[in-house]
């Protein structure tokens, strides 16, 4: 039989078998070197059959998703990249710096271990609301819940435990059931927009005479949010970039979220690219001039 065959039978009871959900993790270092448990990424290692049906119902999801998504979820949508993303993000900043007395407040969220604290149930309703039909909904709550999972490093292997919670990192169809928990995440005022890109989300603030009540209001919003969804930001990590041209500059007081106050930083790496408060490529193209050397040197 085709794997084609059995993931319609997989599909049509509903029943993901245990033997293809069973998962090892492999840590694999995030960055080098390894200070705690989170500079580690967990790659969830699957049998080849089981990446067949992710793929399979990755195409059902996809073909089944109305056309009215968020259009600033530029990640899994036709006609859209990550270039997308970046080039949006800067035509809406320069197109409001061109107005006068204005400035532009980027929030750079960053969310601890995203696809692992996603609740299966939740997903499920939200896919229902957006079209997704009963069969294929409650196919992936079986696939998401009563996963066994082991570690392991080297020779080393530890004992099973069961999930039902979180999708496995690394797999084809986490991005896309991640998208689709956050589609209805979007900004409520014109004057603020979040640019999505997977779990990468950056809120664009355009300040007009230093109002930015708007922007602090969206800011809590978007935190009350993450609380009702089971995401977590990650304030150590999250970034905050002021892009501000004018003469007469005011100090601009940081965001607090969860009682931590949120880094303001000259620049940052947003999507592969380096981000200046000056808006200027300077220091995007340095890093690409370094990184040809390192590849000329080898050679």
């Amino acid at each position: 039989m085709s794997s084609l065959t059995h993931f319609n039978i997989s599909l049509s009871s509903a029943v993901v078998p245990t033997c293809l959900k069973t998962t090892t993790i492999i840590p694999v270092p995030k960055k080098s070197p390894v200070s705690c448990l989170n500079d580690y990424r967990p790659i969830a290692l699957t049998p080849i059959i089981m990446k067949c049906f992710k793929r399979l119902g990755m195409r059902q999801i996809k073909d089944l998703l109305p056309s009215s998504l968020d259009p600033m979820q530029f990640a899994y949508c036709p006609n859209h990249s990550m270039d997308d993303a970046i080039s949006t993000t800067l035509h809406l900043s320069f197109t409001h710096l061109e107005n006068k007395d204005t400035y532009v407040r980027m929030l750079f969220i960053d969310f601890s271990s995203a696809f692992n604290t996603i609740i299966p149930q939740h997903l499920t309703e939200k896919l229902s609301l957006l079209g997704i039909n009963t069969s294929l909904c409650n196919w992936i709550l079986d696939f998401l819940t009563g996963r066994p999972q082991s570690v392991r490093i080297r020779n080393s292997t530890s004992s099973t435990t069961t999930l039902n919670t979180g999708a496995p990192q690394g797999c084809v169809l986490s991005p896309l059931l991640f998208i689709l928990l956050t589609h209805d995440c979007a900004a409520i005022h014109s004057s603020n927009h979040i640019i999505k890109f997977t779990d990468d989300m950056t809120m664009v603030g355009l300040i007009s005479k230093n109002h930015e009540s708007a922007y602090r209001e969206e800011v809590q919003r978007l935190t009350a949010w993450c609380k009702a969804n089971n995401l977590s930001l990650n304030v150590e990590k999250t970034k905050e970039m002021v892009v501000d041209f004018r003469r007469a500059q005011s100090d601009h007081s940081p965001l607090e979220i969860k009682g931590s106050n949120v880094e303001i930083v000259k620049s940052t790496k947003f999507l592969g690219v380096h981000l200046a408060e000056d808006l200027t490529w300077s220091l995007n193209t340095s890093s690409i001039t370094k990184k040809a050397q390192q590849c000329l040197y080898f050679l």
